[in-house]
């Protein structure tokens, strides 16, 4: 994405955030754990520099996820997504060709639609910041840029069981791309942009 893409993002959210009122009452609070698949898109270029044109992949895996919301209103709400780092094989040609880690935390506006009702859908978007670490690639000749910066979309459901406990079901997509570089030199892109389908459990205080 341009460099001028996150500062977008970020402008947008603090309107949003300021144009919503102060929600005083209880249970403004909510974490959720959800156990999340991450699928991949796998759109790289092809490799240049190693005699191949084959194109780069990464496994897809479920991964744990934590969730923490602010209700600014019954309606307004921003949610940061946290997880550890995860581990992750890389392909090229279906061989595997290394490892690489990655910490994706992401914050979102959000917009829930019946707030109140039993069955609560809701939309969200905002800004994904990705660390990558402890690269492994092509026999320790290969590296990856260490951050990415790009958009995150959101959409989902709460199942209300009372005021306080919550099942959720959560779709979201995130923009992660990385140069991929040999001896400082670049040899391909990935553009990894997962589409994360989450499954938890939310408790508000």
């Amino acid at each position: 994405m341009k460099s001028t893409t996150p500062a977008v993002i970020l402008a947008a959210l603090g309107f949003i955030f300021a144009a919503a009122p102060v929600h005083a009452e209880e249970y403004s609070w909510l974490v959720r754990a959800r156990a999340t698949y991450l699928n991949p898109a796998d759109k790289s270029g092809p490799v240049g520099g190693t005699g191949a044109s084959d194109r780069i992949s990464v496994e897809s895996r479920t991964i744990p996820e934590l969730d923490i919301s602010y209700f600014f209103s019954p309606n307004v709400a921003a949610e940061l997504v946290l997880t550890y780092p995860q581990k992750h094989e890389v392909y090229l040609d279906g061989q595997p060709i290394g490892t690489f880690k990655h910490l994706p935390p992401t914050l979102l506006a959000q917009y829930h639609f019946q707030p109140d009702s039993q069955f609560s859908p809701y939309v969200g978007a905002g800004v994904n910041f990705t660390h990558l670490s402890s690269v492994k690639l092509l026999g320790g000749t290969g590296d990856l840029e260490s951050n990415s910066v790009g958009l995150a979309l959101q959409a989902g459901i709460d199942f209300n069981i009372d005021k306080r406990w919550s099942v959720n079901l959560d779709i979201k997509r995130l923009n992660i791309r990385s140069d991929v570089l040999a001896g400082g030199v670049k040899i391909s892109d990935v553009k990894v942009d997962p589409t994360l389908v989450s499954l938890g459990v939310g408790y508000r205080f």
